[in-house]
């Protein structure tokens, strides 16, 4: 077992959080072959403190494509997060405009989403196996987000139903599989995207959306989040309730309150007594 860190010092890049994964720290003997590459990810901290991770969704994805690697031992993983509001000097020389998520492997800076996920299937030790072709999985979890962002603007019946709808197919397909994931009885690329989506959806739909929860009668759904909660890809890169909210509140301009700032972070796991 080696330390696995939130990365980071002053200047809004966080140097407090720590997580363990199976993962050896980089030496110099492993640099040297290339047995174990240092795998860095910039990530987006927190819009309320500006230390711990934020709320970014893509950031949480490949937080967590890269952790299950680090627990594969393929790896070695450094996490660092940077407060896009006061950017450090260093990033701003080193990046210019580019927000975070950016991968570093090796000295290679790696910028865009797509370029990153590319870079993840094809260059990184291991990444290959989290991206499994499913065109029926990809097809059933591509809306499921833009559907949220619409209920959060119209905030009425029909828009609401429509997602519950879409969760709903998603439970029906988890019902029909009968495995812990989207494809398997293993995390894939697909899981990774989705999972983040879901607590997005049901902690600021609640949160935003009079009347709008996740049904406890989607039990499919509902054991496919519990079986996400207990995995540490996925509680290392959660971001917190507060952080999730007030990314929401950011994008309609609404100004977080004093006591808010100040609140203890929160994590919503609980799954209903079905």
């Amino acid at each position: 077992m080696g330390d696995f860190k939130l990365n980071g010092g002053d200047n809004g890049v966080n140097g407090e959080e720590e997580a363990t994964a199976t993962t050896p720290p980089a030496s110099e003997d492993n640099e040297t072959t290339g047995a174990v590459p240092e795998i860095e990810l910039i990530i987006k901290a927190s819009t309320i403190d500006g230390r711990r991770k934020g709320a970014c969704l893509f950031c949480q994805e490949y937080f967590m494509d890269l952790y299950l690697l680090a627990e594969l031992k393929t790896i070695s993983l450094k996490v660092t997060t940077v407060d896009m509001q006061k950017p450090p000097p260093d990033f701003r020389s080193n990046f210019e405009a580019t927000p975070p998520p950016i991968l570093i492997d090796g000295g290679l800076a790696v910028l865009e989403n797509e370029k990153i996920e590319r870079h993840i299937m094809k260059n990184i030790p291991g990444g290959h196996n989290l991206f499994v072709q499913d065109k029926d999985v990809a097809t059933l979890i591509e809306n499921v987000y833009s559907k949220f962002k619409l209920m959060l603007l119209k905030k009425d019946d029909t828009s609401i139903r429509n997602l519950l709808t879409h969760l709903k197919k998603i439970d029906e397909h988890l019902g029909l599989k009968e495995t812990r994931f989207l494809t398997g009885d293993t995390l894939c690329c697909f899981d990774c995207e989705l999972m983040p989506r879901l607590q997005h959806i049901r902690v600021a739909g609640s949160f935003f959306v009079s009347g709008f929860s996740v049904s406890d009668d989607l039990s499919n759904l509902w054991q496919y989040m519990a079986n996400m909660y207990n995995l540490d890809a996925f509680t290392q890169s959660c971001p917190a309730d507060q952080d999730i909210i007030n990314h929401y509140k950011l994008q309609q301009g609404v100004k977080m309150k004093k006591h808010e700032e100040l609140e203890t972070p929160t994590y919503t796991t609980s799954i209903p007594t079905v």
